[in-house]
């Protein structure tokens, strides 16, 4: 069976997270990403924050799994030759440099869709044109400048930046989505054409619910947040659910950091809730029965489903609740998390063997498609690929020498 991707060919000249998490997706989904790096230092995360000395980090391992890596210095004439061929020879090249750095190279849009008029150029940027275009751009600056920072902590707390990558991988999986798109138009057009996504940009579509509740404050309150006071921006509302049905993370036994469940209290689970606390009389009583007559008391609601969930751990707490139906779920750790067999089991955890690291576990792709099934390979080492690569092109065991000791490759 075949994959999804299968004969589309990608260059990838993406390095730290946001490119490489792109690149990833399409080579899980069958398309041949080929990684070119520098000679002799490769994407700079091989070396970053490791844990084994001279072995590529874990960073780069589980961001560049299923590719082939080539090397290949941009910087000389015949590297330039080179990357001419390969331009001609792939369907997408995706790279996040900073702004105008492929430009300088000699590679602008036009030169590349004169070298292949079918190629998809797909770029992350920081932010978009104007007046952050030349800004630098990090993880955590996409979440302050798209709307997450302000919106998320507790509402006596600074602004809070959340574990969840959303402004390097979340980027990249709205590029997936923008490659995909282009492809499949170019099999009715021919044409490539350029693709870009901002870290800004993506980081703002995701916090769109925020942006709704700005707009919704100028007609009041939000009566959803537990916040007593409300200016003219959205606060930070702790761990409020922001949405139609309120939630919050209460504590569970024996009172570990990460000793928490959260619960969502639904008008039809108000009742069996009250019976699990063991306070049955508050489902028929009035100022406790509706969710309007809860609306103004969330805070007591929740305070007394804690002194509940204190005497269970949070997965008693999870069995209980889920007998009723009632949407909840624990505070799940990373030990958690990488030790959990289910995930195991559905290839959201997976363990790879690597030649220098031994075995080490990784995520595995989210996406799941019954035809494109995804077996999580290892990430390539430095210019594993060259021979191979440039063998495709057409060089031999001697140009590959020549080009090796011209410091070509």
């Amino acid at each position: 069976m075949g994959k999804a991707l299968d004969g589309v060919r990608v260059l990838d000249m993406t390095h730290v997270q946001s490119g490489p998490s792109s690149t990833q997706i399409l080579a899980w989904l069958g398309a041949d990403v080929i990684k070119l790096e520098t000679p002799g230092r490769g994407d700079i995360t091989r070396g970053q924050l490791r844990d084994l000395p001279g072995v590529d980090s874990l960073y780069f391992t589980m961001l560049n799994a299923n590719k082939r890596s080539i090397t290949l210095n941009m910087k000389s004439e015949q590297g330039k030759q080179v990357f001419d061929q390969l331009v001609s020879s792939v369907d997408v090249l995706v790279e996040n440099f900073g702004p105008g750095v492929v430009d300088r190279f000699g590679y602008p849009w036009e030169r590349l869709a004169e070298l292949n008029p079918r190629l998809i150029y797909a770029s992350i940027k920081g932010f978009g044109p104007g007046r952050y275009a030349d800004f630098k751009a990090y993880e955590v600056i996409a979440q302050a400048m798209g709307g997450a920072m302000s919106t998320t902590g507790f509402e006596d707390g600074p602004p809070t930046a959340t574990g969840a990558q959303i402004g390097d991988s979340g980027t990249g999986i709205h590029l997936v989505a923008a490659i995909l798109a282009a492809l499949y138009q170019r099999t009715n057009t021919g044409r490539g054409q350029r693709v870009q996504v901002a870290m800004q940009d993506a980081v703002l579509n995701l916090c769109r619910v925020k942006l709704r509740d700005q707009q919704r404050l100028a007609h009041g309150p939000l009566d959803e947040y537990p916040n007593d006071v409300f200016g003219d921006e959205v606060p930070r509302s702790g761990n409020a659910s922001g949405g139609g049905q309120p939630g919050w993370a209460v504590k569970c036994a024996p009172g570990g950091p990460n000793d928490y469940i959260y619960v969502i209290i639904q008008p039809v689970g108000w009742q069996p809730i009250t019976r699990l606390i063991g306070k049955p009389e508050l489902a028929e009583d009035p100022d406790w029965a509706t969710p309007e007559a809860r609306l103004s008391k969330l805070d007591k609601a929740f305070g007394m489903i804690e002194e509940w969930t204190e005497k269970h751990t949070k997965w008693e707490v999870m069995e209980a609740l889920n007998a009723h139906n009632i949407p909840c779920g624990p505070i799940l750790s990373t030990r958690e998390l990488a030790e959990d067999a289910t995930l195991a089991e559905l290839g959201s955890v997976v363990e790879v063997d690597h030649p220098e690291r031994g075995a080490f576990k990784t995520v595995g792709c989210p996406l799941k498609l019954s035809d494109s099934p995804v077996e999580v390979e290892r990430s390539p080492l430095l210019g594993e690929h060259n021979a191979e690569v440039f063998g495709e092109l057409g060089y031999g065991a001697d140009d590959l020498d020549r080009l090796r000791a011209a410091g070509v490759i």
